[in-house]
């Protein structure tokens, strides 16, 4: 593909790895998805409650898109294997795992807001490789692959670098709804906020995409799954930044998430969280 600058050189660990080619495999699914998903999208089509005491919907367009992408995941890659949000799976530890969210922000999608995607992720031995989110209605793309990201937005294609910023005080920080946290974590979350410049609500994936391309600088969530992050990971690290857990770990299953773009923002976070 135009644009990935994939760097295989002797003893890099992706030069087992063919990333072209695999990221215009995911391209297909993201082109697959958007077929399925965007007649739906400010129209009418039913929405369904999963169950549990916090609004968590399903739509026609969720279950419609991943059945799209895994049909063709087992025509061209029958020996990796699938976790989506809508038709299960488990993650795995050896070999390819493509992990699927067909619509991240679903309560955006049924309320009619562009601030939903759909993420493709792609990990090897459990870990992440590549990397898409696409929100069809805007016509933007963004790609990454561990040590590189890029944007397609209306037919321009851009590189995606985060920006520096001097800490927290300077900086712009998001999280998908602040109700989310209870107990101590809200009161960590509360503490991070406090001492950012400015905070920003309901984004879903769109954050962590804006974090790469150099709008905002952290993005803060807990109680992720792997398909509400899978797909971010390369994006957001190709872009120059990161994404741990709250204690600097490995955010790769999910949970408590800290996103930032500058060094400076993950300390300066991490210290806060930790109380």
């Amino acid at each position: 593909m135009a644009g990935v600058a994939c760097r295989l050189d002797a003893g890099d660990p992706l030069m087992a790895h063919d990333i072209p080619r695999l990221l215009s495999f995911a391209d297909a699914l993201a082109d697959a998805a958007r077929e399925a998903v965007l007649p739906f999208f400010r129209a009418s089509h039913s929405v369904n409650h999963k169950g549990g005491e916090r609004f968590d919907p399903v739509t026609d367009a969720d279950e419609a898109a991943e059945r799209a992408m895994r049909a063709l995941i087992a025509q061209a890659f029958p020996h990796h294997g699938v976790l989506g949000e809508e038709y299960g799976g488990e993650l795995a530890a050896r070999g390819y795992q493509w992990i699927l969210d067909p619509i991240d922000g679903t309560r955006a999608f049924i309320s009619g807001l562009p601030t939903w995607g759909v993420l493709i992720g792609l990990y090897h031995d459990g870990r992440p490789l590549i990397g898409v989110m696409d929100q069809p209605y805007l016509d933007e793309r963004y790609r990454g692959w561990m040590d590189g990201a890029e944007v397609v937005a209306r037919g321009a294609q851009r590189t995606l670098k985060t920006r520096a910023c001097a800490g927290l005080g300077e900086a712009t920080v998001s999280t998908t709804d602040p109700y989310l946290f209870h107990g101590e974590e809200a009161e960590a979350f509360a503490r991070v906020r406090k001492a950012a410049k400015l905070a920003r609500y309901g984004y879903d994936c769109y954050a962590y995409c804006m974090l790469a391309a150099g709008c905002i600088d952290c993005v803060i969530e807990s109680g992720l799954k792997p398909f509400d992050i899978a797909a971010l990971i390369p994006i957001v690290a190709g872009a120059g930044g990161g994404i741990t857990s709250w204690s600097g770990g490995d955010a790769s299953q999910g949970g408590r998430v800290l996103a930032w773009g500058a060094a400076t923002v993950r300390e300066e976070a991490k210290a806060l969280l930790a109380g």
